[in-house]
Order: structure tokens, then C-alpha cells, then sequence
């Protein structure tokens, strides 16, 4: 049924939960898996709020700390892709709209399948928490399993 399974993750305790059914999943189907983190960059005003507390380079110490949290969170989802015998590729993205960083990574990759995670609020909370997921569903024709 499904081919290429793409599981979009930001680390989250839910979104460990999508990562386990993409996971369970993709095994009996025997199906391509993509597990995909999207990252925003670092914004102009923290750049200079940053230089004006006397951080030299702040891009510089960005881009370290988004290394160290991919290369912890990478060693986690291989060890649990390991624990569901399914063996995914890994991958991280920098852009200013994560949901459009995930259709358009989906599209580009061939992809049959986003796995992703909802926060499950109402109210003000699905809007700021969800809203990744909202804009994936309303700009994909790529089918999505949201797990709560």
C-alpha cells in the first residue's frame, strides 16, 4: 500500500508517538522510511540581541547547538527504528516554515505516506501548538496520518 513512508518529527514526547506508528507501520509493509526533524533558523533580532549581549557569533553557536541536539536526536531514532527492526534514513532541514519544509520533502522524495503528530489542544493552544500539522494537511495531496 504504502512505499515511502515519511515521519516528521521535532523531538517532542508526541511526536515520539507518531515516530512509533510510522515505525510499526512501515515494518509489515515493508516500506522506505524517511524520518525528517525541520529546524527554523536563527532569526535576525536573536542575532542581534545576541551580538548586543556580547555573543561574538551567534549564528556560529546556533548552528553548533542544532548539531548537538540532531546528533542526540538521530542516536535516539536509530536506536528505536533498531528496537521496530526498520531501517529509516535520517533527515534535517532548515527552514522558516517546517510545514512547508515537509510537503515540499515529501513531494520532492517521493513519498506515499506523512506520519506526524498533533498536539490534541483546543482553542488558542491547537492553534500555537497544531499549527504545523494544520498547514501540512491543507497543503498536501500526499495522505497524512495524524497521531494524537
Amino acid at each position: 500500500m504504502y512505499k515511502h513512508v515519511l515521519i516528521a518529527t521535532d523531538g517532542s514526547e508526541l511526536a515520539s508517538k507518531g515516530l512509533e506508528h510510522g515505525l510499526a507501520l512501515a515494518r509489515p509493509l515493508n516500506a522506505k522510511v524517511t524520518v525528517l526533524t525541520v529546524s527554523e533558523p536563527l532569526r535576525l533580532d536573536m542575532v542581534n540581541a545576541a551580538r548586543m549581549g556580547g555573543i561574538d557569533d551567534p549564528v556560529s553557536r546556533y548552528d553548533q547547538q542544532i548539531d548537538a541536539i540532531m546528533k542526540e536526536r538521530f542516536a535516539d531514532i536509530e536506536r528505536r527504528t533498531s528496537e521496530f527492526g526498520v531501517t529509516a534514513e535520517l533527515a534535517h532541514e532548515i527552514d522558516e516554515a517546517p510545514a512547508e519544509a515537509i510537503v515540499r520533502y515529501a513531494r520532492l522524495n517521493g513519498c506515499d505516506l506523512i506520519v506526524m503528530a498533533s498536539h490534541g489542544r483546543r482553542g488558542v493552544q491547537k492553534v500555537l501548538l497544531g499549527s504545523q500539522t494544520s498547514e501540512v494537511l491543507a497543503h498536501t495531496t500526499i495522505p497524512v496520518l495524524v497521531v494524537r
